[in-house]
Parts: C-alpha cells; structure tokens; sequence
C-alpha cells in the first residue's frame, strides 16, 4: 500500500492558494499570489529537493500540472531533472492529453483513481500544491501524511488546505524545524479520529 504525502506552502491562517507568483491561481479574484516568495531561502529550496527526492511518483491537479509542465521541462538542474523524470499522474476531468515526460492522465473519478493507485506497488505519492484536488483527497480521506511549509502571513481569504469537507481527524506531529526566514516545516500524520474532552477544575484539565 502506498502512502499518500500533501505537500504544501501555508500561511499562517491556513490559506494555500498561489504561493508561488502573481498569476499562478486568480481563482476568486485572488490578489495576492507570490506571498511565500520572500520566505523562500536555500534551506525551504533543499527540503523540497529532499521531499522530492523522497517520492515515488508526483499527483497533481490540472492547474499544478499545467503550471509545471510549462516550467519544468525546460530546466537542467538536479530538481528539474528529478521532477523530468519522475512518474507524474495528473488528476482532471477537461484535459484530454499531458504532454510532459512520464505522465499518466487519470480521468474520470478522481478519488477512485488514486484509491486505484495507492493499491499499487512503488514508493510515497507526493502532491504538490493543487489546492482543488487536496480537498477531493481530503474529503475520501485518502490522505495519509502532510508536508508544511508554515509562514508567518495572514492573507484572511483564497483556498485553504483545509476546507470545510476535510472532515474531523487527529494529526500526529513527526517533526518541526525552524527555518531560516522565519517560516516554519511541520510533518503530520494520521493518528485516528478525534477525541473530544471538557476543561474545568472538576476534570483536572485546568
């Protein structure tokens, strides 16, 4: 069975939408893309060269896709060349080809198709970005751990990682580091379902 990874750039309050550029995801009118930028220094760069590294194949949604396969295959560097060659499945209902290098279209119902795939043999699924598709995994509760890239920006709108059909779960935290710009890399994985408690001087939480 094979673990499926999210991996993610959030603000502080949440909010995953186009963390990379101006023009990256206008969804809802969107206006401020690039804001993780200033928080990207060498050390955010080799944790994702890491994560990546760690992967055995990449899961992305139309726009994600879209977006690296316009960047990505024009790169000569180690992480282009790891992102080249990785395999790639791309979850959307409009395109009707991919043309990147080693990509696979999964059409139709997404959550049935990654269910499909985690079945299979091969290393860690990680997705990178694609806010929509997270919430359709989220909602089939398909994903099994989280990669946080945490900044110290409030934005108070756009797409979240976690939207309203995420459902209750616990989280279990496997590691945090300080990054160097004042962001923060937490990993998470799924610890069950959620336990409820009351506070009071009666309960002895207080």
């Amino acid at each position: 069975m094979r673990k499926l990874v999210v991996t993610a750039f959030v603000t502080a309050d949440g909010v995953m939408q186009a963390p990379g550029g101006p023009d990256e995801d206008r969804d809802g009118g969107f206006a401020h893309g690039g804001w993780a930028v200033p928080f990207i220094g060498e050390r955010v760069l080799e944790l994702m060269l890491e994560f990546t590294r760690g992967a055995g194949a990449l899961l992305l949604g139309r726009k994600t896709y879209e977006e690296f396969a316009a960047t990505w295959p024009l790169a000569d560097d180690p992480f282009g060349n790891l992102m080249n060659g990785l395999p790639k499945f791309v979850a959307s209902r409009t395109l009707t080809e991919v043309g990147w290098r080693n990509c696979t279209l999964l059409r139709g119902d997404a959550a049935g198709a990654v269910a499909e795939l985690k079945r299979g043999d091969g290393g860690d699924i990680q997705v990178h970005g694609s806010s929509d598709l997270v919430q359709t995994l989220l909602a089939h509760d398909l994903v099994d751990e989280f990669q946080l890239l945490v900044f110290p920006v409030v934005i108070g709108s756009g797409k979240r990682l976690f939207g309203s059909g995420a459902g209750p779960g616990a989280l279990e935290l496997t590691h945090t580091e300080r990054l160097p710009r004042g962001g923060l890399l937490q990993r998470y994985r799924r610890a069950g379902g959620l336990e409820c408690g009351a506070m009071g001087p009666e309960t002895g939480n207080w």
